[in-house]
């Protein structure tokens, strides 16, 4: 996931991400953001790796991305019909009542968060592992762990039902 401050531009780290990974961009609000999209879903392709974008279905159609992911708020009021021939489509979840938009909208995947405490929530209460995992039983589609995750801890999640995968923000650009 890119971040306006800890991973603005995710294309210099595309090469650390093996084919088939995806990259949702969350630059809501910038200057030029279907141009930085453009240019985003252009480096990625070139490599294998799939682009989301974050809380603009239109704009994931415009510059051709390979699906929308959505922000709790959004998929609450979203009607279906907006995320339609978008390929992939996901959403934040952080609650349970995000299981009624998640199968509402039919979307493939949520990121389930802050699983643990994280810096791009600081403060934030996290899930805990007991209660993340009592969450991602509960949802109608898989589960991506987020917030808060290293590979240690992934190690704990991965077996547990529904669960397919992790993701963060600020460990690839942390490595480069």
């Amino acid at each position: 996931m890119t971040d306006p401050v800890r991973l603005p531009d995710a294309r210099p780290y595309l090469s650390a991400l093996p084919p088939g990974s995806l990259v949702i961009e969350r630059s809501y609000g910038e200057a030029d953001r279907a141009g930085r999209v453009t240019r985003l879903v252009e480096a990625a392709h070139a490599r294998g790796i799939r682009v989301l974008v974050a809380g603009d279905p239109g704009l994931a159609r415009a510059v051709r991305a390979d699906g929308v992911h959505l922000p709790q708020g959004l998929a609450r009021s979203l009607p279906r019909a907006a995320t339609g021939g978008l390929g992939l489509v996901t959403m934040a979840a952080h609650s349970a009542d995000a299981i009624l938009a998640a199968r509402r909208l039919q979307v493939d995947a949520v990121f389930l968060s802050p699983v643990f405490p994280t810096l791009s929530h600081p403060g934030a209460p996290a899930l805990g592992l007991h209660r993340f995992a009592r969450l991602a039983a509960a949802f109608p589609c898989p589960v991506i762990a987020l917030g808060g995750m290293t590979g240690r801890r992934w190690r704990r999640i991965s077996p547990l039902p529904g669960v397919i995968g992790w993701a963060g923000i600020g460990f690839v650009a942390a490595d480069a």
